[in-house]
């Protein structure tokens, strides 16, 4: 949804600015976390009753956390309550972590894998990615069986597949062609 992510850019863009002096991936982990809790459909819900209040809203949403806000996150998250901009929460958080891996010069990378990818085993495969992608990458795996054997790996809007399924379906266009 394109309108979100137009509202969210402004309030990233701000976290962004915050959290240079501080600790910007504490304020990550922060707003990842806030993300999720805002995307939970009942709370949702409950944050658009008319007769709740913007502190109760907060209040509920600093209870469900773990640990407490750091005090510029906090004011993030009442800033974007006040103004009923909950919704777009999970697309600041996006657009904070992209601004913070464009200035740290890293891309996410998502590895599928047939089978589970050990700690050595990643070193590997992110070392060999990053020397394909040319850049730094940090990778977190996905488990998909259906992959039969092999990877792929999607960073941004690049995608290498070296699966046994995509391979085994080239065959089948190459015998049917």
């Amino acid at each position: 949804m394109a309108e979100l992510a137009t509202i969210a850019r402004p309030y990233a863009e701000a976290a962004f600015a915050a959290a240079r002096g501080q600790d910007a991936k504490a304020w990550g982990e922060q707003l990842s976390a806030l993300a999720e809790v805002a995307a939970h459909p009942q709370l949702r819900q409950f944050a658009d009753n008319p007769k709740v209040e913007a502190a109760q809203v907060f209040d509920v949403i600093a209870g469900v956390l773990k640990q407490p806000l750091a005090q510029g996150v906090a004011n993030l998250l009442r800033t974007v309550i006040d103004n009923g901009r909950l919704a777009a929460l999970p697309d600041v958080a996006a657009q904070f972590h992209a601004l913070a891996n464009a200035s740290s010069g890293v891309s996410d990378a998502t590895v599928f894998s047939a089978f589970p990818i050990d700690g050595a085993q990643l070193n590997d495969v992110v070392a060999a990615l990053e020397k394909r992608f040319g850049r730094k990458l940090a990778a977190t795996v996905q488990v998909d069986p259906e992959l039969i054997g092999g990877i792929r790996v999607v960073v941004g809007d690049e995608v290498l597949d070296t699966s046994v399924k995509a391979r085994l379906e080239r065959m089948k266009v190459v015998l049917t062609a």
